[in-house]
């Protein structure tokens, strides 16, 4: 089952040579600390409507592949939000509103972390501005109005927007909910991460007996990569190959990894993987990710498009997924590199492995879903 494109231009980088690489369970959780986890699964399990994302099986694509088990984690069935995120923007709201009502939170976002900053906000009875990007679609401001948000675009790209933001919440006393961290701004996004450091208590209690030997994690500015690894710290006595991918033009979490510090990437193109197009990791991940990754990959967007419509049609797993553009470049990753026989040889994947994938979203943006998978 081939369905890379003919000549795309995937890349692999193994950093064998990181020198900050330890994996060390304690200086993970000196970022983001058990009881941060454990005080946000606490909450977010006693939420109405809370239950369990969907662990799925991808029965057919790992007997192609000639692996063990492939593991998607489907957050397309998310609360209403369909997205990881809606774990982190509402659960940082109720953290830093603590029960009052007169507090007006703001975000800047792409989409599905403002859905989640409105939605907890609409569940507190909290005021709640949203800033976007002119690159933003309609149909996202739409569902963040829908919420009860007040959404702003502002004209240029997500920096452009956040920095609006921050001048704006600044001059109103508006408090900032935001997943990016920066110097003196850490608190918040530390929160963002705890909330969806619930994906892996779940995916952990669903695997039963099984062991996960393969992880690979979506990046944009780090927080989901970040809060997972976190996660498998916490949650798991063993730990399993972790691997970062992101879209080639916004490789930031790669080429910080290259160097040892954090490198800013001035993205030429926006990526079809908006949630995933960002410039520049943030400083909690980092703090993580520089110890706990040496396997990296960069994709184009070639392969979104049919990979989502293969999730879909079920020619993956016996179930049909409604897989968002953000969700497709795990599997694509992992079939990638299962095709190349050094790549696959070198991370040691092979008939007895476990190979977890996050599936971020579903259908967030409904016209854009039906656009891509009716390509």
């Amino acid at each position: 089952m081939t369905i890379l494109s003919n000549g795309h231009q995937w890349k692999f980088s193994e950093f064998l040579n990181n020198k900050n690489y330890s994996f060390d369970k304690k200086k993970i959780l000196s970022s983001l600390s058990e009881k941060e986890i454990d005080n946000a699964y606490s909450s977010i399990s006693k939420w109405e409507g809370y239950n369990p994302t969907p662990l799925i099986s991808l029965n057919k694509l790992s007997k192609e592949l000639n692996l063990n088990n492939i593991f998607y984690k489907d957050e397309s069935k998310r609360f209403d939000l369909k997205s990881f995120k809606a774990l982190g923007g509402a659960y940082a709201v109720e953290k830093v509103t603590q029960g009052n009502k007169d507090i007006v939170v703001a975000t800047a976002t792409a989409g599905n972390h403002g859905r989640s900053v409105a939605w907890g906000a609409r569940r507190l009875g909290l005021e709640c501005k949203i800033f976007i990007s002119e690159f933003v679609s309609d149909a996202r401001g739409q569902a963040m109005s829908d919420l009860g948000a007040d959404v702003v675009k502002v004209k240029g790209n997500y920096e452009k927007s956040l920095i609006e933001c921050i001048k704006q919440s600044t001059e109103n006393d508006w408090q900032i909910v935001q997943d990016v961290a920066w110097k003196d701004y850490i608190q918040v996004p530390t929160y963002t991460m705890a909330g969806y450091t619930v994906m892996m208590k779940e995916i952990a209690d669903q695997i039963n007996n099984e062991k996960i030997s393969h992880v690979i994690l979506q990046a944009g500015v780090g927080g989901m990569a970040g809060a997972m690894v976190a996660g498998i710290a916490r949650y798991l006595d063993y730990i399993p190959i972790t691997l970062v991918v992101e879209p080639d033009s916004a490789a930031c979490v790669l080429e910080s990894i290259k160097t040892g510090k954090i490198e800013k990437i001035d993205i030429k193109r926006e990526s079809l993987m908006g949630g995933m197009s960002c410039g520049e990791v943030s400083l909690v991940p980092w703090e993580i990710l520089k110890n706990s990754v040496k396997h990296c990959i960069s994709l184009p967007d070639d392969d979104i498009a049919k990979t989502m419509k293969l999730l879909g049609n079920s020619s993956f797993s016996d179930e049909k997924i409604i897989a968002g553009e953000n969700s497709a470049p795990g599997v694509i990753s992992l079939i990638a590199s299962c095709e190349d026989q050094n790549v696959k040889e070198n991370l040691q994947l092979d008939k007895k492995s476990n190979v977890l994938v996050i599936g971020c979203e579903g259908d967030t943006d409904k016209e854009m879903y039906k656009k891509l998978i009716n390509n």
